[in-house]
């Protein structure tokens, strides 16, 4: 049957194991995590040598999977099989794979725990596999979070180590970061590492901690377009083709597409009052006075052109269109079009 995340590890710290895991969707965090716990806790020390097997699919075809699972165990009441990147199973969708497959969930030998971890997508629902997995297995199928629920996810991560962090923190890691959880995960454990239990994380923890600079990084580059300051974003651009490994275009020009969009939306709402573009903002609710002033700034129309400009240095640095032109050069040309309107036509 289908489980959560929190509820499978729940259950194994209370050391209630299943025979049959199959952990299975977009976000490779979830699975990583149960089948981790598992690998790490399921058996001592000493009873790992002889009954914890890690195999990895693209070595191996469900009847060599399946005869690790039916060993039984040495010297311990149980023995672990994982099976990484299970998604690459040769046979695992097909006829006798699947027949397999499905034998031994109905049957499963109860000493072992079979954990398939199946990244980056899930198996074909209409297919008999999927149904079997559903009724014989603990299921997992996890799914890519929305922007919106990024900062919750930071929130509830920081309280799970007992710590805490200021909103404009949470907010400036889920917007340097995004939705990669694996990443998020890493860079705050690096972030409380020399931190008191208890403590806050603040801002100028995030910023000297993750690789953004105080003065020059993409949100600067956003104050500076609010402000209309092209000497301020100018000098921004320098030191990002001084430092492009930390300052890849790809990811700022999505953060600067996201900006925009929101400016957009913005615009389009009925309530534009200071409260109703709070509502609007959710999380971000503590930059309103940013984005009334960016709204001023940009009026609907311009947010329009501005948005066009960005996909056009999007298909530039992709190597779509443009030909041989540095991502600075794209990047300072998007930004002299954001800054100074240019007609469309001139700028396609």
């Amino acid at each position: 049957m289908s489980h959560t995340p929190e509820g499978i590890l729940e259950q194994l710290k209370q050391r209630q194991f299943a025979p049959v895991y199959f952990l299975q969707g977009e976000e490779a965090y979830y699975i990583d995590t149960i089948a981790g716990y598992i690998e790490a806790h399921a058996l001592q020390e000493h009873e790992k040598g002889f009954n914890q097997v890690v195999l990895y699919g693209k070595d191996v075809d469900v009847s060599q999977v399946l005869l690790q699972a039916k060993r039984f165990p040495m010297m311990s009441d149980r023995s672990v099989v994982i099976v990484k990147e299970a998604q690459s199973i040769v046979d695992i969708e097909k006829e006798e794979g699947m027949r397999q497959l499905e034998a031994y969930l109905q049957n499963p030998l109860p000493s072992t725990i079979l954990v398939f971890c199946y990244k980056h997508k899930s198996l074909d629902g209409r297919k008999s596999l999927a149904k079997a997995v559903q009724k014989h297995a603990v299921l997992l199928t996890t799914k890519k979070l929305y922007e919106n629920q990024v900062p919750a996810w930071i929130n509830s991560y920081l309280r799970s180590k007992g710590m805490k962090a200021t909103q404009q923190a949470v907010q400036l890691l889920a917007e340097y970061i995004g939705s990669d959880l694996s990443r998020l995960a890493n860079e705050i454990d690096k972030l409380l590492i020399n931190l008191r239990p208890g403590a806050t994380v603040d801002e100028g923890l995030v910023q000297e901690n993750v690789g953004i600079s105080k003065e020059y990084n993409i949100f600067e580059l956003q104050a500076a377009l609010i402000a209309r300051d092209p000497l301020k974003a100018n000098r921004i651009i320098h030191y990002f083709e001084a430092n492009p490994k930390n300052n890849p275009l790809i990811p700022n020009l999505t953060m600067l597409f996201t900006f925009f969009t929101k400016i957009l939306v913005l615009h389009a709402q009925a309530d534009k009052s200071e409260g109703g573009l709070k509502k609007s903002l959710g999380n971000q609710a503590w930059k309103v006075k940013d984005y009334m002033q960016a709204m001023r700034v940009y009026p609907l129309p311009r947010c329009v052109d501005i948005i066009h400009f960005i996909r056009v240095a999007d298909l530039q640095v992709k190597g779509i269109t443009g030909g041989d032109v540095s991502e600075a050069d794209i990047l300072r040309e998007l930004v002299f079009k954001i800054l100074h309107p240019v007609p469309r036509a001139m700028a396609s």
